[in-house]
Protein backbone atom coordinates (compact mmCIF):
# COMPACT_ATOMS: atom_id res chain seq x y z
CA UNK A 1 0.00 0.00 0.00
CA UNK A 2 1.45 3.28 -1.09
CA UNK A 3 -0.73 5.95 0.48
CA UNK A 4 -2.72 5.03 3.57
CA UNK A 5 -0.89 5.69 6.83
CA UNK A 6 0.20 2.65 8.82
CA UNK A 7 -2.58 3.30 11.37
CA UNK A 8 -5.25 3.69 8.67
CA UNK A 9 -3.98 0.65 6.79
CA UNK A 10 -4.40 -1.38 9.99
CA UNK A 11 -7.92 0.03 10.47
CA UNK A 12 -8.69 -0.69 6.80
CA UNK A 13 -7.66 -4.32 7.13
CA UNK A 14 -9.82 -4.67 10.25
CA UNK A 15 -12.75 -3.12 8.35
CA UNK A 16 -12.35 -5.49 5.43
CA UNK A 17 -12.30 -8.45 7.84
CA UNK A 18 -15.75 -7.52 9.16
CA UNK A 19 -17.40 -8.20 5.79
CA UNK A 20 -17.98 -11.60 4.20
CA UNK A 21 -16.83 -10.14 0.85
CA UNK A 22 -14.01 -7.61 0.88
CA UNK A 23 -15.66 -5.39 -1.74
CA UNK A 24 -18.48 -4.75 0.74
CA UNK A 25 -16.03 -2.58 2.70
CA UNK A 26 -15.62 -0.19 -0.22
CA UNK A 27 -17.67 2.73 1.15
CA UNK A 28 -16.33 2.53 4.73
CA UNK A 29 -12.80 2.43 3.29
CA UNK A 30 -13.53 5.52 1.20
CA UNK A 31 -14.64 7.34 4.34
CA UNK A 32 -11.50 6.19 6.15
CA UNK A 33 -9.23 7.44 3.36
CA UNK A 34 -11.16 10.70 3.13
CA UNK A 35 -10.68 11.23 6.87
CA UNK A 36 -6.93 10.99 6.29
CA UNK A 37 -6.65 13.49 3.44
CA UNK A 38 -9.91 15.45 3.42
CA UNK A 39 -10.80 13.93 0.04
CA UNK A 40 -10.11 10.71 -1.88
CA UNK A 41 -6.76 10.95 -3.58
CA UNK A 42 -5.89 8.83 -6.61
CA UNK A 43 -3.33 6.97 -4.48
CA UNK A 44 -5.90 6.23 -1.77
CA UNK A 45 -8.31 4.87 -4.39
CA UNK A 46 -5.56 2.51 -5.61
CA UNK A 47 -4.99 1.32 -2.02
CA UNK A 48 -8.72 0.76 -1.55
CA UNK A 49 -8.89 -1.18 -4.81
CA UNK A 50 -6.08 -3.46 -3.66
CA UNK A 51 -7.76 -4.03 -0.28
CA UNK A 52 -11.13 -4.88 -1.80
CA UNK A 53 -10.15 -6.72 -4.97
CA UNK A 54 -11.79 -4.24 -7.35
CA UNK A 55 -10.29 -1.80 -9.83
CA UNK A 56 -9.38 1.79 -8.98
CA UNK A 57 -11.96 2.82 -11.61
CA UNK A 58 -14.68 1.05 -9.61
CA UNK A 59 -13.57 2.84 -6.45
CA UNK A 60 -13.75 6.16 -8.32
CA UNK A 61 -17.15 5.27 -9.76
CA UNK A 62 -18.48 4.54 -6.29
CA UNK A 63 -16.91 7.66 -4.81
CA UNK A 64 -18.33 9.98 -7.47
CA UNK A 65 -21.83 8.56 -6.94
CA UNK A 66 -22.08 9.61 -3.30
CA UNK A 67 -22.38 13.24 -2.13
CA UNK A 68 -20.46 12.54 1.07
CA UNK A 69 -17.33 11.54 -0.83
CA UNK A 70 -15.08 13.98 -2.68
CA UNK A 71 -12.42 13.19 -5.27
CA UNK A 72 -11.09 16.75 -5.37
CA UNK A 73 -9.83 18.93 -2.52
CA UNK A 74 -12.48 20.79 -0.52
CA UNK A 75 -12.35 23.11 2.47
CA UNK A 76 -11.98 21.99 6.06
CA UNK A 77 -15.65 22.87 6.40
CA UNK A 78 -18.03 21.84 3.61
CA UNK A 79 -21.19 23.89 3.91
CA UNK A 80 -24.21 22.31 2.23
CA UNK A 81 -27.09 24.72 1.82
CA UNK A 82 -30.53 23.28 1.13
CA UNK A 83 -32.54 25.00 -1.59
CA UNK A 84 -35.47 22.59 -1.77
CA UNK A 85 -39.03 23.92 -1.48
CA UNK A 86 -39.33 24.24 2.33
CA UNK A 87 -35.94 25.96 2.58
CA UNK A 88 -36.64 28.01 -0.54
CA UNK A 89 -39.80 29.36 1.05
CA UNK A 90 -37.85 30.02 4.24
CA UNK A 91 -35.28 32.21 2.47
CA UNK A 92 -32.66 29.71 1.25
CA UNK A 93 -31.69 31.69 -1.84
CA UNK A 94 -31.27 34.86 0.18
CA UNK A 95 -29.15 32.92 2.68
CA UNK A 96 -27.09 31.37 -0.11
CA UNK A 97 -26.48 34.82 -1.62
CA UNK A 98 -25.46 36.12 1.81
CA UNK A 99 -23.10 33.15 2.32
CA UNK A 100 -21.44 33.71 -1.04
CA UNK A 101 -20.92 37.37 -0.19
CA UNK A 102 -19.60 36.65 3.30
CA UNK A 103 -17.14 34.00 2.13
CA UNK A 104 -16.29 35.55 -1.24
CA UNK A 105 -16.91 32.33 -3.18
CA UNK A 106 -19.74 30.79 -5.21
CA UNK A 107 -21.35 27.35 -5.09
CA UNK A 108 -18.73 24.67 -5.66
CA UNK A 109 -15.82 26.92 -4.73
CA UNK A 110 -13.45 26.94 -1.77
CA UNK A 111 -12.20 30.02 0.05
CA UNK A 112 -8.59 31.01 -0.63
CA UNK A 113 -7.57 29.99 2.90
CA UNK A 114 -8.97 26.48 2.34
CA UNK A 115 -11.39 26.76 5.24
CA UNK A 116 -14.80 26.73 3.56
CA UNK A 117 -16.47 25.14 0.53
CA UNK A 118 -20.09 25.95 -0.35
CA UNK A 119 -22.36 23.32 -1.93
CA UNK A 120 -26.01 23.53 -2.89
CA UNK A 121 -28.04 20.59 -1.57
CA UNK A 122 -31.30 19.43 -3.08
CA UNK A 123 -32.73 18.32 0.28
CA UNK A 124 -31.15 17.80 3.68
CA UNK A 125 -34.33 16.26 5.15
CA UNK A 126 -34.64 18.83 7.94
CA UNK A 127 -37.57 20.84 6.63
CA UNK A 128 -38.61 21.81 10.15
CA UNK A 129 -35.41 23.89 10.44
CA UNK A 130 -35.68 25.67 7.09
CA UNK A 131 -33.52 27.13 5.75
CA UNK A 132 -31.25 24.29 6.74
CA UNK A 133 -27.48 24.10 6.46
CA UNK A 134 -25.08 21.26 7.09
CA UNK A 135 -21.45 21.76 7.97
CA UNK A 136 -19.50 18.51 7.53
CA UNK A 137 -22.82 16.66 7.79
CA UNK A 138 -23.83 18.33 11.08
CA UNK A 139 -27.15 20.21 10.98
CA UNK A 140 -27.67 23.92 11.66
CA UNK A 141 -30.85 25.91 11.23
CA UNK A 142 -33.01 27.65 10.80
CA UNK A 143 -30.44 30.24 9.78
CA UNK A 144 -30.65 33.78 8.52
CA UNK A 145 -27.73 35.99 7.48
CA UNK A 146 -26.81 36.92 11.06
CA UNK A 147 -27.04 33.27 12.16
CA UNK A 148 -24.82 32.23 9.27
CA UNK A 149 -22.26 34.87 10.22
CA UNK A 150 -22.22 33.61 13.83
CA UNK A 151 -21.77 30.04 12.56
CA UNK A 152 -18.79 31.06 10.39
CA UNK A 153 -17.29 33.06 13.27
CA UNK A 154 -17.70 30.09 15.65
CA UNK A 155 -16.15 27.67 13.17
CA UNK A 156 -13.24 30.02 12.46
CA UNK A 157 -12.58 30.59 16.17
CA UNK A 158 -12.68 26.83 16.91
CA UNK A 159 -15.70 27.10 19.22
CA UNK A 160 -17.48 24.20 17.48
CA UNK A 161 -14.55 21.77 17.33
CA UNK A 162 -16.35 19.30 19.64
CA UNK A 163 -19.46 19.39 17.47
CA UNK A 164 -18.05 19.69 13.93
CA UNK A 165 -14.94 17.67 12.99
CA UNK A 166 -12.87 18.71 9.99
CA UNK A 167 -14.26 17.54 6.65
CA UNK A 168 -13.75 13.89 5.86
CA UNK A 169 -14.27 12.62 9.40
CA UNK A 170 -17.63 10.88 9.30
CA UNK A 171 -17.57 9.70 12.89
CA UNK A 172 -15.16 9.65 15.76
CA UNK A 173 -16.12 6.29 17.22
CA UNK A 174 -14.63 2.99 16.19
CA UNK A 175 -16.81 -0.12 16.28
CA UNK A 176 -16.51 -1.95 19.60
CA UNK A 177 -19.57 -4.22 19.43
CA UNK A 178 -21.01 -6.69 16.97
CA UNK A 179 -19.35 -9.63 15.34
CA UNK A 180 -15.67 -10.02 16.02
CA UNK A 181 -13.23 -10.41 13.18
CA UNK A 182 -11.00 -13.47 13.22
CA UNK A 183 -8.07 -11.39 14.49
CA UNK A 184 -10.18 -9.85 17.28
CA UNK A 185 -11.41 -13.29 18.35
CA UNK A 186 -7.83 -14.60 18.49
CA UNK A 187 -6.67 -11.54 20.44
CA UNK A 188 -9.37 -12.03 23.09
CA UNK A 189 -8.69 -15.78 23.45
Amino acid sequence: MAHLSAENLDRARRLVAVYPKSRSALIPLCHLAQSQDGYLTEEAMVDIAELTGVTAAEVRGTATFYDMLHTEPVGDYVIAMCTNIACLLGGAYELLEHAEGRLGVHIGQTTADGNFTIEEAECLAACDTAPCVQVNHRFFGPLDGAGFDRLIDDLTAGRLVDQVPRHGVLNRVERTVGLLTENESEARA
